[in-house]
């Protein structure tokens, strides 16, 4: 029984890199969705603007969001760990979420003992725009020192997972590779065509996508990538960021305004997704992108870059359609060969559906994770 709850609702502290309507914010959601009434949480962004995936959280969950709470970032000198590490105190675990949150991290290595600190879980999702192509020396030693206290190091791909091991020098034991899980049935509903604000019109077909509008999802290749496809072909970008006039500017270069949209983010994901005739992604990294099994539980064929674990996530009928890295004009070409074939496209997205339903469903998922936090604080909830 946990001394600081006393008895009580476990009290769960969330360091987030940011709280945006991204992948792994969407995870964390769904996860305190799932959990339901039986821990209460206090969500922290190291972008206090940035809070947009706390829309999704359900009514009479107990959440704090923005709680008072030392900055994470800052020069991680030990004056300001040691605030943010006395901050951490009142809970019962501590999640702290990729390199955002890494001097949270330290805090608690330095501090644990002294400050009979609770545990901490990190998890990774992937590198910012800062390690895309080589990741940085100094951040690979300031990991391996900072997780060395941690209870937990959460990652979704088989990329992380060799990463962690091998890079950051972390245990066996510690690091936990858990794919990321969605409600399949949720998203296997038929959508109604004015579910978005743009309206889907008889004799339409839809490429679309849902990420959030950053420099890593390089989504201006996208809107290249689709320049070339037929006039009844439209492409639908579900998100919002800081890329915003960057795809726009690519927009008004290409002449597109009429059949290129930028919708902006969506609460529910699961009821729009479904009106995409194609799902594309354009990133320069991803790892387990939640987006791909969502839009895979949907029914629908994907073309994607070969990053993270995208190929092996997909059936084996979508790999072929799985384009090399960085390569626009395979992108450019695969959707146009996905485009011309319904009868094909219909194929790979039940074959992508039928492997959500079976390797991807939220309850598992759910299920792991509540067996790795309740470990931690030695606590069934």
């Amino acid at each position: 029984m946990s001394a600081k709850s006393g008895g009580g609702v476990p009290r769960v502290l969330h360091l987030q890199s940011t709280f945006a309507a991204g992948g792994k914010e969407r995870r964390t959601v769904e996860l305190i969705n799932a959990f339901g009434s039986r821990l209460a949480h206090t969500i922290v962004s190291a972008e206090p603007d940035r809070l947009d995936a706390a829309d999704g959280i359900a009514k009479g969950i107990r959440v704090t969001l923005p709680p008072d709470f030392p900055s994470l970032k800052g020069t991680p000198l030990p004056g300001r760990l040691m605030k943010i590490a006395k901050a951490m105190k009142p809970y019962d675990l501590v999640l702290t979420y990729n390199w955002g949150a890494m001097d949270a991290v330290m805090a608690h290595t330095m501090f644990s003992e002294a400050l009979d600190l609770p545990p901490l879980i990190h998890h990774e999702d992937g590198f910012d725009e800062s390690e895309l192509k080589k990741r940085k020396r100094s951040r690979t030693w300031y990991r391996r020192v900072a997780l060395g206290k941690s209870s937990g190091l959460v990652v979704p791909s088989e990329t992380l997972e060799e990463i962690a091991l091998v890079e950051w020098q972390q245990p066996l034991g510690r690091v936990k590779r858990i794919p990321n899980g969605i409600d399949t049935k949720a998203f296997a509903m038929r959508p109604k065509p004015d579910t978005l604000r743009l309206i889907k019109h008889k004799g339409e077909h839809w490429v679309g996508t849902l990420a959030g509008l950053r420099t890593v999802k390089n989504l201006p290749r996208l809107v290249r990538a689709f320049a070339s496809m037929e006039d009844d072909w439209h492409l639908v970008i579900i998100g919002e960021g800081s890329e915003r006039d960057a795809i726009e500017a690519e927009i008004d270069r290409l002449e597109l305004h009429d059949r290129v949209h930028l919708t902006g983010a969506v609460k529910d994901p699961a009821r729009v997704i479904g009106l995409f005739d194609i799902f594309a992604l354009s990133s320069d990294s991803e790892q387990f992108p939640l987006s791909v099994v969502e839009a895979m539980a949907a029914g629908l064929p994907v073309v994607a870059p070969d990053v993270g674990d995208i190929k092996d996530i997909v059936a084996e009928e979508n790999r072929e359609f799985i384009t090399p890295a960085g390569d626009e004009g395979a992108l450019s070409a695969y959707l146009r060969d996905m485009a011309r074939d319904f009868a094909r496209a219909e194929r790979i997205g039940a074959a992508n559906q039928a492997k959500a339903r079976a390797e991807f469903d939220r309850d598992k998922m759910v299920a792991t994770y509540r067996r790795l936090y309740s470990s931690a604080m030695r606590r069934e909830f």
